[in-house]
């Protein structure tokens, strides 16, 4: 049996060459186990991933398939959510603040309802997109 120890090559996987490639030992983890190693090739250090247990995973063809969610198109959902929405809309200005469920009317991209707050940021859901706006500065 070989005697490992830092400073001696050992056959590890490499995570970023993504090969069981050269190592150079660095540091053991007891007088069995080896701890660190660092790759021979891009010099990356990492721990020591056995090569003999690195193997890619198969997906069998028997297993269940899951359901797609059903996509719905930006128009359609624009057009959905301005028929639930009552008021009036208010023309988009910067200094404007808004508040989620606001229909508000772009020079751009026309009229839109505010769906989210992020941050000093609004999303705006228009007729073919959805963009995020800065409002009340």
């Amino acid at each position: 049996m070989t005697a490992y120890s830092a400073g001696k090559e050992v056959l590890s996987y490499c995570g970023k060459c993504k090969l069981p490639l050269g190592h150079t030992i660095v540091s053991m983890k007891d007088t069995h186990t080896i701890g660190k190693v660092k790759c021979n090739t891009c010099q990356a250090m990492h721990m020591y991933k056995d090569p003999a247990t690195k193997s890619k995973k198969v997906k069998s063809s028997t297993t269940t398939r899951t359901r797609k969610k059903k996509s719905i198109s930006v128009n359609d959902l624009w057009t959905e959510e301005m028929g639930k929405v009552t008021g009036k809309s208010v023309k988009y200005t910067i200094r404007e603040t808004f508040e989620v469920g606001d229909i508000l009317d772009h020079k751009s991209f026309g009229p839109g309802i505010v769906q989210n707050l992020v941050d000093d940021k609004i999303e705006v859901l228009f007729q073919h997109e959805i963009k995020l706006l800065v409002h009340g500065k």
